[in-house]
């Protein structure tokens, strides 16, 4: 089995030595160059070097979280930190000598190495680490924003509102195809749990919603990024019901899967409207992550499958062929797959032993359960994913992947609509 290499950048700020201090982090998929996690925070007063050495030690426990199994570079612009670290020199510092240990712990000495590098090829960490100092200065948290999906511009961390969530033009590109390179594995494979490992404490519980029905979804249409349709009386209604069970009056959640603590939903409208109603029982903003969005069908959308079989035979042949086939303009399961699987990557590692819902379509919770059971990605073909039905999976930090439940609909009893129809 190839071995997954991430990506570490690190870099510590302290202004005065010491002084104010702080550090920034960021995670790479080494093959991709696609950013995986930005981490930063301000840790008060310190040296530079402690900075640093908090700076690393958070790279590698956000690079730990995605794949302990991974092998990790890291690159800082502080050569002190990386031949220490790198074994060539010698540790003295008395407040230096638990960091170094932390930061070697991490990963076994065959699977890490540390590179030195110009500061000028160290920007980003730079930039988080006095984005965080600055924060701290106003009195304020350093926040991430979700961070942009494969082939999508990168911006500065800033918190998303409510307000925009709820009222922003989802505006996906006219063929994200072109911009996503297809992936013919999981960004993270399940394993099996280690003979005789320790007990890894609470894992990251993903609570996996479909939106709820559409007009295209009640009718059968192929539905993936094209006409954006809102949520029908029905399917605002199944909304509210898994808002109750998720969320409920006063924060109540369903105890076999416990309280919500972040939100994060797929850019469109439908998944947005679902995303919303949980978000404000629980009284919390939803976050916007590109990754989630359906898989976009090109000249399927809108179209029965008896349409797309007398219009385009052959297209729709190719596509249920294989996983890499895509229908012209669209993409493919395999693209669908990889985006996915860099996106809830990035929802481990911001909130690791959290419970993350996660509002998004067919595909991409299809795509996600295939990866955690293991199964070939075919299998998306052979899964019922009910309307507003809810899948959860466990992520252990030791790459341990447990599906706790796929389609799961109690919470539509109450609606009198328990079954949805099949669509995006």
């Amino acid at each position: 089995m190839t071995v997954r290499v991430l990506i570490v950048e690190a870099d510590g700020a302290s202004r005065g030595n010491p002084g104010a201090a702080s550090y920034g982090a960021v995670v790479r998929d080494g093959r991709t160059g696609e950013l995986l996690a930005e981490l930063a925070e301000a840790i008060g007063r310190a040296t530079n070097n402690v900075a640093e050495y908090r700076g690393v030690i958070a790279g590698l426990e956000a690079a730990r979280r995605i794949d302990p199994q991974a092998r990790v570079e890291v690159r800082m612009d502080s050569k002190l930190v990386v031949e220490q670290l790198s074994g060539r020199w010698q540790v003295k510092h008395p407040s230096m000598k638990p960091l170094a240990q932390r930061a070697r712990e991490l990963f076994p000495p065959n699977g890490v190495s540390f590179a030195w590098v110009p500061r000028s090829q160290n920007k980003h960490a730079d930039r988080l680490a006095n984005q965080a100092l600055d924060a701290a200065s106003r009195g304020e948290v350093w926040r991430a924003q979700v961070l942009p999906a494969a082939g999508e511009a990168a911006h500065s961390p800033r918190p998303v509102s409510s307000a925009a969530v709820s009222s922003q033009a989802a505006s996906p590109a006219a063929s994200p195809a072109a911009s996503l390179a297809p992936v013919s594995r999981p960004a993270v494979e399940p394993r099996a749990p280690a003979a005789g490992s320790a007990d890894l404490g609470a894992p990251t519980r993903l609570l996996l919603l479909r939106h709820g029905p559409t007009a295209l979804t009640g009718e059968k249409r192929f539905s993936g990024v094209g006409a954006d349709p809102e949520l029908t009386e029905q399917g605002l209604a199944q909304a509210r019901a898994a808002a109750r069970r998720l969320a409920g009056p006063h924060g109540a959640a369903d105890p076999r899967y416990g309280r919500v603590d972040a939100v994060i939903t797929s850019p469109l409208r439908r998944a947005r409207q679902t995303a919303l109603a949980v978000a404000e029982a629980a009284g919390m903003e939803p976050r916007v992550e590109q990754g989630f969005r359906e898989l976009h069908f090109g000249v399927f959308e809108a179209l029965t499958f008896a349409e797309a079989r007398a219009q385009y035979p052959d297209e729709l042949a190719a596509f249920f062929a294989s996983t890499a086939g895509a229908a012209p303009g669209g993409e493919s399961v395999d693209e669908v797959a990889s985006r996915a699987a860099a996106a809830r990557d990035r929802a481990l590692v911001r909130f690791a032993r959290k419970t993350v819902l996660i509002v998004t379509h067919v595909t991409p919770i299809k795509t996600l359960l295939c990866q955690a059971l293991g199964a070939p990605l075919t299998a998306v073909h052979r899964m019922e994913l009910s309307a507003a039905s809810l899948s959860v999976i466990d992520y252990y930090d030791d790459g341990v992947t447990n599906v706790r439940c796929v389609n799961d609909t109690a919470h539509l009893y109450d609606t009198g609509h328990l079954y949805g129809t099949p669509g995006g």
